[in-house]
């Protein structure tokens, strides 16, 4: 034997078995959906098992901190170059927070939402609800928002007449020309879009892939938008049926609409209320057997100035089988509805608390009325319940509802507990600005229109402007460091059942269209005009844009109309009629196989979300679950460009060939379905994504 061979011999036995590679922060990952966590919402007193994943044979210890709580974890499984460390929890009724620690050698760090970091911040914390559950429907659901009078006119006969009433000082019009972009002053244009019109259309949307429509308020009420409700318990009947009809619209030098005895007789009559009330219930009976579901819009802050509880416009102050209103008469039994500042001034007290100012948006005054209270839960259950059967609410300015903050989540527990009860399939969403966690603890909003951890990245990183085309910003244009930065924080405010069925839109009725947005052109149509909001538009930023909306955790929203390639300002230019005959074909044909893509593969919907790759104007990352992974690849540059991506972080693994699908690309040369194979070497995938473009791809390991 040669002594001085096995010496050497031992010496590098020694050396690798003391060897230990640098630490792998990007092999590191956990997160809140059920590849990580099951189950992923758990009822008080279960057991939940929390996974992390670390690179194979690359860290030492691995523990869980849950407040004052510091529990090692268990190895539990290792495959594909990773370790997976677990551990049980038994929650109870409290809200739990939790993070890792990890140390690898002289390596301590910690891991939460953020990634691997050095400094514990209790924001980017997980997090458990025990109890809080969304409706499994809602998750990942596609979404289409219904600006109900732009839609589409299926019933002449409903429509509103030139000068029925007035509205605002001035007579509402009925614009004849269903093309002619809305004006400066829009509010009491109608167009006489109606739910006929939606019942006409419901092929198209079936066909487009739509799993839910979400409707603009269609409750009575005298403006286009109708956030100004008039009578909460019933359906406008210009938007459903007239039966009874007949009188006049006002005269031409009358501005009284107490004379509006046309439009009295619409909106009063309880022919045309009941008869619109049983339209509507057997629409939803129609959208539901096509398997689709019903969001209405409740506008709960404050009512109109036409609302019967008030009836500042003297509508129902002579009709049979209605109290007088709280304008009318101090005696009202609704006087308690509003805030009066002055008690001597009845009858017709203009005195009395608007929103924001506006007298024809009486805030609703609940802390001094029971009735009211009891009046909008009973509101609350009605739609959700049979015969109407509506699948959720969308709530308007809700973190505004009431008097004190104590109050509005208060109302809004009720509110909770009131339509869960009715129907606790039922989704509960709100508008809202800013951050809504103190509304997302599993008592109050399932979840929230996602502005901030949605819309607005997506918009400044695609577009350099901001929602309203108000801004734009050369800094924060191709910025995939803020998008990537925003996200993380924004995203970091939602809980797993909020985050999943969070209403991620491009457009809505309160900003500009997003196709608008990519002629980054600053301004509203009262300045530039309606054309220009069509000019120098990009649409393969707009395709870059869907793409990142269909392979987004939450439910993906369409705006009326994007697909079809509308156009338009801020408010009131997004409100558009729909281009019936005139659309964008290619683009709805695109909608379409992206919806498709989403709705057909499991990731897109609950799984993991990983940023792969970033620089400006260019953006990677993966939506995976155990077996199913999916790259997106956005190149929002004028050139094309070679990318190389280390696919293994989604747990590809490194010792054999992977086969990626293509499913999509797109970009300035148009899109194409080619089903084209990418392979993926060591964990490695090369893709060339287009100018303006896109690429998904997709592949499932055996």
């Amino acid at each position: 034997m040669n002594y001085e061979n096995l010496v050497d011999a031992r010496k590098v036995q020694e050396y690798v078995a003391n060897m230990r590679p640098n630490f792998n922060k990007r092999a590191v990952f956990s997160d809140e959906t059920e590849n990580y966590r099951t189950p992923v919402e758990p009822q008080p007193g279960e057991a939940v098992n929390i996974r992390i994943r670390t690179k194979k044979n690359n860290v030492d210890f691995v523990y869980l901190i849950c407040g004052e709580e510091k529990k090692q974890m268990n190895l539990v499984e290792s495959k594909d170059g990773f370790d997976y460390y677990g551990i049980t929890l038994q929650v109870e009724t409290e809200t739990i927070h939790y993070y890792f620690e990890i140390i690898s050698g002289k390596i301590h760090c910690f891991y939460n939402k953020s990634g691997v970091t050095r400094e514990v911040d209790e924001h980017y914390s997980f997090g458990i609800v025990p109890g809080f559950q969304t409706p499994d429907w809602a998750k990942g659901a596609v979404m289409y928002q219904i600006f109900v009078d732009r839609f589409c006119n299926g019933d002449a006969s409903n429509d509103v007449v030139t000068g029925e009433y007035c509205y605002i000082d001035e007579k509402v019009k009925k614009v004849e020309d269903w093309n002619r972009p809305p004006q400066a002053m829009d509010v009491r244009d109608f167009y006489g879009g109606d739910l006929q019109g939606v019942w006409d259309k419901l092929d198209y949307l079936q066909d487009l892939g739509v799993e839910v429509i979400y409707f603009n308020p269609v409750f009575v009420s005298p403006s286009n938008h109708k956030y100004d409700c008039q009578d909460y318990d019933y359906i406008d009947p210009h938007y459903g049926k007239i039966v009874a009809d007949g009188r006049e619209p006002l005269q031409d030098w009358d501005k009284e609409n107490a004379h509006a005895s046309k439009y009295i007789q619409r909106v009063t009559r309880r022919e045309n209320l009941e008869a619109s009330n049983d339209f509507f219930a057997r629409l939803v009976e129609e959208i539901h057997r096509r398997g689709m579901k019903v969001i209405l819009d409740g506008v709960f802050n404050h009512c109109g100035s036409f609302n019967k509880w008030l009836d500042k416009e003297r509508i129902y102050e002579n009709q049979e089988g209605y109290e007088k209103g709280a304008y009318i008469s101090a005696d009202s039994p609704y006087r308690s509805f509003f805030r009066f500042h002055n008690d001597r001034d009845w009858p017709y007290n203009p005195y009395y608390d608007g929103w924001w100012g506006h007298d024809t948006l009486p805030k609703l005054n609940y802390e001094d009325s029971p009735r009211l209270y009891e009046y909008i839960m009973h509101i609350a259950r009605k739609w959700v319940s049979p015969p109407y059967n509506v699948d959720g609410w969308r709530l308007d300015v809700a973190a505004d509802l009431g008097h004190s903050n104590e109050y509005n989540h208060q109302f809004w527990r009720d509110f909770r507990r009131n339509v869960k009860e009715a129907n606790p399939n039922a989704v509960i969403l709100a508008e809202h600005y800013g951050v809504a966690k103190s509304w997302l603890e599993g008592d109050q909003w399932d979840t929230v229109m996602n502005y901030d951890a949605f819309m607005e990245p997506v918009t400044w990183f695609l577009t350099g402007m901001e929602k309203h085309s108000d801004e734009y910003s050369e800094a924060m244009y191709g910025n995939s460091d803020c998008f990537i930065g925003a996200m993380n924080y924004h995203m970091a405010n939602f809980y797993a059942p909020s985050l999943m069925c969070a209403m991620n839109e491009l457009s809505n009725h309160d900003h500009s269209r997003f196709l608008t947005r990519t002629n980054h052109k600053v301004g509203r149509v009262g300045n530039l005009g309606s054309q220009a909001a069509e000019e120098g538009i990009n649409k393969a930023v707009f395709r870059e844009a869907v793409m990142i909306q269909m392979t987004w955790p939450g439910a993906p929203t369409i705006y009326y109309g994007d697909e079809a390639g509308m156009c338009g300002f801020t408010d009131p230019d997004n409100r558009r009629t729909f281009p019936w005959g005139r659309e964008d074909q290619e683009l709805i044909t695109y909608h379409k196989e992206m919806i498709q893509i989403h709705k057909e593969n499991r990731e897109l919907v609950t799984g993991s979300l990983k940023f792969l790759s970033n620089d400006y104007q260019l953006l990677s990352y993966g939506r995976f679950t155990d077996r199913e992974k999916t790259v997106v690849t956005l190149n929002n540059s004028n050139a094309t460009k070679m990318v190389e991506l280390s696919v293994w972080e989604l747990g590809i693994p490194r010792n054999k060939t992977v086969r990626f699908r293509q499913l999509m690309v797109t970009g300035d040369f148009g899109f194409s379905m080619v089903r084209k194979i990418h392979e993926c070497k060591a964990g490695v995938l090369q893709l060339e994504v287009p100018s303006h473009g896109g690429i998904l791809v997709r592949c499932v390991l055996e």
